[in-house]
């Protein structure tokens, strides 16, 4: 008796330990803390368990050192606030915050004459990638969350030795969890034969040790290409076959890139040299030294990035900023809904006033758990008069917003917890009434093959499927 009453003496105190360390962890919404507290107290082991493996975004504490310390150490775009002032004063007043919020985030500055190119095949942007680094003098920078070694991901591999061999330096880094196939294949050690400087990020490790030095599923999410600090593709395309054999049965996966030429492409290559430099010994800082040039492009933009040692819910303010700042339209695309209270309530608020909200899902979802969090969402936004469609010719994996026709975010980043709080993430935001008249002409045609969802529709849902995506959704604070 005397050693069950020890054991159970002990659990009570890890218990209220983890309890205590819940409440009190900063970052973190009422709705998470309650949420870890009772799963804690209620399941014993198991609750302390999961609270150890998923309970706080923590990168471990040497490499979450090792970032502050890159950050630190790469020079800031120095531009003064009269600049940044002339700048903005090209853009409608409406809109200005945008970019003030963006800026707030990585401290990258407006940049005016920028020129963009709208691809929406992934065999053409995977093409022009290919054509770029054919073309390219000093360098080509590239960051991708998946890299298959696939058609397209071997074709990316060979430009890549090409250029090496001709004395372009090349230097790639995908993630260790989401390119583990490409990393075990022919083709990587091929491509660091040839000279290519390739390298892993967010480095599993030890499975069993890595959640004593910080969370398993914090991942580089980010799709970066930068060749010669002029040239920058950014959206949500991997470096894949639209085909993407290893989830086959979604396919196609359906993508948006825009490729920039201008001052915005040193933004990006700040963002890859802050991976870089954290992953690697190889230090970038001459590079980023380089003042940033001006072109005579229409295009006003910005780069930012966000993550786990980035400002907290930073993506979340930068998209709930985009729902407030909208006067006749918004039109979202993203494959993953899962968000937080204050934009669910943005979203609806644009709707209730007046704006015409649409938001496009994948009728199919590569993740059944995140369709059903989606899916919960439905009769909210219905209910507020936001437009619900579900795209049915593939998996729509295209991730932008467009603002009454002049302003356009797009990128890696999702409408999902992950992208918020726990992945790193690159998006480009920008005013430009033409490529955002072709990003919106792209969620068009986006909504030509979706089917609407209706209030009816949703009324049919049985019991049954209403528990199971209320319950997913409820798993949300937990992240």
């Amino acid at each position: 008796m005397g050693n069950i009453g020890w054991i159970w003496s002990t659990v009570l105190t890890l218990e209220l330990v983890f309890i205590v360390r819940a409440i009190i962890r900063p970052h973190r919404s009422p709705a998470s803390r309650i949420a870890w507290v009772v799963v804690i107290g209620v399941i014993p082991f198991l609750g302390i368990f999961l609270y150890v493996l998923f309970g706080e975004t923590n990168i471990g504490y040497r490499k979450k050192q090792r970032v502050l310390q890159v950050q630190e150490k790469l020079r800031l775009f120095d531009v003064s606030d009269v600049e940044v002032a002339a700048r903005l004063q090209k853009v409608p007043e409406e809109y200005q915050m945008l970019f003030r919020t963006a800026g707030s985030i990585s401290r990258f500055p407006v940049v005016a004459g920028n020129v963009g190119k709208l691809f929406s095949d992934s065999n053409e942007t995977i093409s022009s990638i290919i054509a770029d680094i054919d073309a390219a003098k000093q360098h080509v920078h590239i960051v991708f969350y998946i890299w298959l070694a696939d058609n397209n991901g071997c074709r990316m591999v060979e430009a890549l030795i090409r250029a090496s061999k001709r004395g372009v330096i090349c230097r790639v880094i995908v993630d260790e969890m989401g390119s583990r196939d490409l990393i075990r294949s022919r083709q990587w050690m091929k491509m660091k034969s040839a000279g290519v400087f390739a390298t892993t990020s967010m480095p599993i490790g030890n499975f069993l040790l890595k959640p004593l030095r910080g969370r398993i599923d914090l991942r580089n999410h980010r799709k970066i290409v930068v060749i010669d600090d002029w040239i920058t593709y950014c959206g949500s395309q991997n470096c894949a076959d639209p085909e993407f054999r290893i989830k086959a049965k979604y396919a196609p996966w359906v993508d948006a890139v825009i490729r920039f030429e201008g001052p915005v492409a040193q933004q990006n290559q700040h963002l890859f040299a802050s991976d870089w430099m954290t992953h690697s010994t190889q230090d970038l800082s001459d590079i980023i030294s380089q003042p940033l040039r001006e072109s005579h492009g229409s295009i006003i933009a910005q780069a930012f990035g966000t993550g786990p040692t980035v400002r907290d819910a930073a993506m979340s303010e930068m998209f709930v900023s985009m729902m407030y700042a909208a006067r006749q339209e918004i039109i979202i695309t993203t494959p993953y809904y899962v968000p937080d209270e204050s934009m669910q309530h943005a979203v609806r608020a644009a709707a209730h006033r007046g704006v015409n909200t649409t938001i496009i899902f994948p009728a199919k979802n590569d993740s059944r758990i995140v369709a059903a969090a989606s899916e919960s969402y439905y009769p909210e936004l219905l209910d507020a008069g936001v437009k619900v469609f579900e795209f049915t010719a593939g998996l729509l994996h295209t991730k932008s917003f467009t603002v009454d026709g002049c302003v356009t975010l797009i990128g890696s980043a999702n409408h999902d917890r992950r992208s918020f709080d726990l992945n790193y993430e690159n998006n480009i935001l920008c005013y430009d009434s033409k490529i955002t008249g072709e990003v919106r002409d792209l969620q068009l045609m986006y909504l030509s093959k979706s089917d609407p969802v209706t209030e009816e529709m949703v009324a049919e849902w049985s019991l049954i499927d209403r528990l199971w995506r209320n319950s997913i959704a409820m798993l949300g604070p937990l992240l």
